[in-house]
């Protein structure tokens, strides 16, 4: 993977510090998105304040993504700003357990994710733009940590969650501390002066195909806000164990390997626009698949579908926007992509399917979740197929 003028500049050095810090990061994504619902769960809270803690920290970090994309944009090193954000993350979920007063959660939650939910669409700009100047090195390569990490956390914690699950919040703690080292070796990454707060986005979204992306990642990414909220409450319900709970995001993490590892040569053979459409195809069999399984166990061999959906979506945008936005904006870019789907969408999939599963069940809105990837399916498919009969047509 290296040749040897790699090995006399340092880059390996330089590669796995960046792989590294995203084993920490997402072993931290792990412990928080996996087991948060858990803990909630388990301090009694109804599923209509579960849906509510988990959509308004989104809410709030909406407003923190814009801002934290701007300094990314302007700062002298975007590395000061991602350096923030671990450390505020990190300091502020030691807090949580300290009450489980509803308003006291709601206030950490958003104070958390405030910092949290822009660590990824930075470190990924921040990635991106070291990339560019290292052809040779592969974001899924590099990604690839992320996925690692996400799996053996997992299963790690998935044991001390069934006796321990307020340790979450001093191991989330820990993973910030070590993507704090790990990011102390990535080479700087300047900043770039531009009016994002005034244009508020304006010039990304006047790229059509951009937004066109943009809105199938935010459809199917509404049915993901809802299987990370639920599933975890969802999958106890049906008799698995934070052990089997482990397990099943293990294997679900796993499952990203394929494609991580054969996104580059994908992405040369198979237009932007049919990876999408396969990702949404494979969510509405997925949640139809959970609408239907009665038993735990029959769940694990359905979480390898998760391998063509989330990091299809996520590397996909991601590498998207690095090749679409103009170089001043590609922290801004990759900002607007988390806003949407980890802001917007995740806030509508919890939110709503909060208010929906205790109304109709969980069973019935993952039927519903399939119902609306089907139709992303349908009717973005039939723009695909007129835009090019149009093309066909004018030439």
């Amino acid at each position: 993977m290296f040749n040897s003028q790699q090995g006399k500049t340092g880059m390996p050095t330089k590669l796995i510090a960046f792989l590294l810090f995203y084993v920490v990061i997402y072993m931290g994504n792990a412990v928080y998105g996996t087991f948060m619902p858990v803990y909630l769960n388990n301090a009694k809270f109804s599923q209509e304040q579960i849906g509510l803690l988990l959509s308004l920290g989104p809410l709030i970090a909406m407003i923190g993504q814009p801002v934290w994309g701007a300094f990314g944009d302007r700062a002298k090193s975007k590395n000061q700003v991602l350096r923030v954000l671990l450390i505020g993350s990190g300091i502020s979920i030691l807090f949580f357990p300290l009450s489980h007063e509803f308003f006291y959660i709601l206030m950490f939650i958003c104070i958390f994710t405030f910092f949290q939910t822009s660590i990824f669409a930075l470190s990924d700009a921040i990635t991106l733009e070291e990339l560019d100047r290292h052809p040779t090195w592969s974001f899924g390569w590099i990604r690839l940590g992320g996925t690692i990490g996400f799996a053996l956390m997992s299963l790690l914690f998935g044991f001390i969650a069934k006796s321990y699950i307020g340790s979450m919040f001093p191991v989330y703690a820990c993973t910030m501390v070590a993507g704090l080292f790990c990011l102390w070796r990535f080479p700087a990454a300047a900043g770039r002066p531009a009016n994002v707060m005034g244009r508020k986005f304006r010039e990304l979204f006047k790229n059509g195909k951009l937004m066109f992306y943009l809105s199938i990642n935010f459809i199917i990414q509404i049915t993901l806000g809802y299987y990370y909220a639920f599933f975890p409450i969802y999958f106890k319900e049906m008799g698995g164990d934070s052990v089997m709970l482990g397990w099943s995001m293990a294997i679900s993490s796993l499952s990203e390997l394929p494609f991580l590892l054969f996104s580059g040569i994908i992405f040369k053979r198979v237009p932007v626009s049919v990876i999408l459409l396969v990702a949404a195809l494979a969510s509405a069999f997925r949640w139809f698949l959970f609408s239907e399984i009665e038993v735990a166990y029959w769940i694990l061999p359905v979480q390898v579908l998760h391998g063509l959906i989330f990091i299809v979506l996520s590397v996909t945008l991601a590498t998207i926007i690095n090749r679409e936005v103009p170089p001043e904006w590609k922290a801004s870019g990759q900002t607007l992509n988390g806003l949407l789907s980890l802001g917007a969408a995740r806030i509508i999939g919890s939110f709503v399917g909060g208010i929906m599963s205790a109304a109709y069940g969980m069973r019935q809105v993952f039927l519903y979740s399939s119902w609306v990837s089907m139709a992303c399916v349908v009717v973005f498919g039939a723009v695909i197929y007129y835009r090019r009969k149009q093309h066909e047509l004018g030439t």
